[in-house]
């Protein structure tokens, strides 16, 4: 992780600064239409799978925005960000009057990033608001993502999107959208993004620097290019391994592999290679309630399903009291290995 971007991946470019976005040419034309109609939408949701985009998308745009305020004069095409404009200046260096970045903060004391986006920092836009209200500049909001808002605050922005300031836009960021207020989805434009074909993630790691011709990698990916940075710069490929190792072994052997993988997630800087595994570990239990399912095993897809969602409060509740990563790590292993009826 980057120590003066809290979040951002070793080899990525913070979105806000990145100048090139690949592969959702499609979003970026429905958006710059939809703005030069002069009818667009308040607030867009955009959606899809982590890592493929989505806060970029929303810092190009809001660029577009921003140095356009006239949409009649806007360009068809949204333009690659000129690094040396005042808007892209502003912009990426976070100080801009007339845009608003909430994503969870650094924890003062710890230094760490927070579990949630908070209320307090919901409260940031309305006083954004507030002291921008009367210059006539557009104001744009971005959530990033709105999956990390606690209930507090979700129900704080949802007031704020129930009577929008004019001018105000709100781009609103999710990785699972199911998990956001209803209100909050019927109050937004939703705009789904894939995930990238193999093609634009390879264009997309290569504007990085990063070799992309390791097809198994790209494959292992699955469009995402957080996921391929995670999976080359975090020894992502070795936790999936070692994951395999421990379904695969019995008796002591997988007391040995389970012990193994809950150290290499257990330690001082392993933040970001355990929210790997444990988003691999959902994927792979959901794969197999699929499998299941289409084996006509209904019973074992429902065990599947119950155990994903063991997993996941297992998780919340350590994230809540602090609880030992280890042992966390080892009872959902253990679980794994031994479902219920």
């Amino acid at each position: 992780m980057s120590e003066d971007r809290p979040g951002l991946l070793d080899g990525a470019i913070w979105p806000a600064e990145n100048p090139k976005l690949f592969g959702h040419e499609d979003a970026e034309a429905f958006l710059s239409q939809s703005y030069r109609s002069g009818k667009g939408h308040h607030a867009v949701l955009i959606e899809g799978p982590e890592g493929i985009g989505k806060a970029t998308l929303a810092f190009r745009f809001a660029n577009y925005v921003l140095s356009h305020p006239d949409p009649g004069t806007a360009p068809e095409i949204i333009p690659d960000p000129d690094p040396n404009s005042p808007v892209s200046r502003q912009i990426s260096s976070g100080a801009s009057h007339n845009l608003l970045h909430l994503a969870r903060p650094v924890d003062e004391k710890t230094g760490k990033v927070k579990s949630a986006i908070t209320v307090d920092e919901v409260r940031r836009a309305g006083k954004f608001f507030s002291q921008t209200s009367g210059t006539g500049n557009w104001r744009i909001v971005i959530i990033d993502p709105a999956d990390d808002m606690n209930r507090n605050a979700a129900n704080a922005i949802l007031k704020i999107l129930e009577e929008p300031p004019k001018r105000a836009l709100f781009l609103v960021l999710s990785h699972a959208p199911g998990k956001l207020l209803p209100t909050i989805r019927s109050r937004c434009l939703p705009l789904k993004l894939s995930p990238l074909g193999e093609g634009d993630l390879a264009a997309a790691l290569g504007n990085l620097g990063a070799a992309a011709d390791d097809e198994s990698l790209l494959a292992a990916a699955k469009g995402s290019v957080g996921e391929a940075l995670k999976l080359m710069n975090y020894g992502g490929g070795e936790i999936i391994n070692a994951y395999q190792d421990v379904l695969s072994a019995q008796g002591p052997a997988a007391r040995r592999a389970m012990h193994r993988l809950a150290d290499a997630l257990s330690g001082k800087e392993s933040d970001t290679i355990f929210e790997f595994f444990v988003s691999h570990v959902g994927e792979d239990l959901m794969d197999r309630a699929r499998q299941a399912a289409r084996a006509g095993d209904i019973a074992g897809a429902e065990r599947m399903a119950r155990l994903q969602s063991d997993v996941n409060e297992r998780l919340t509740v350590s994230g809540a009291y602090n609880l030992d990563r280890k042992q966390t790590i080892l009872g959902i292993l253990a679980d794994i290995k031994q479902p219920g009826p």
